[in-house]
């Protein structure tokens, strides 16, 4: 399965897979709005792989077939502050 990648110009860290290059027709148009003009990244032969970067290829592939899409959003990020006070309170017990 060969899919197309599509970077987000709005929001960063954001890509969209599509089965088919250009062929947006799958994806809701409010998506595409929020999304901005998907820019191509590159073309992906999915079988060819058994791993993605930041994605779960068993899911990509799967919402590929049942939705025509898939949106991989940026990885949370991580709260240091929230992190510290945690290991400071853990030292004071």
């Amino acid at each position: 399965m060969i899919c197309a990648v599509y970077r987000s110009p709005k929001k960063p860290q954001t890509f969209l897979y599509i089965v088919k290059r250009d062929d947006f027709s799958t994806v809701p148009e409010a998506l595409l709005s929020t999304f901005g003009t998907p820019q191509l990244v590159t073309l992906v032969n999915l079988a060819g792989r058994n791993k993605l970067a930041l994605a779960d290829i068993e899911k990509v592939k799967a919402e590929l077939l049942d939705k025509g899409f898939y949106l991989q959003l940026p990885p949370p990020t991580e709260d240091l502050l929230k992190q510290h006070k945690a290991e400071q309170l853990s030292q004071q017990d």
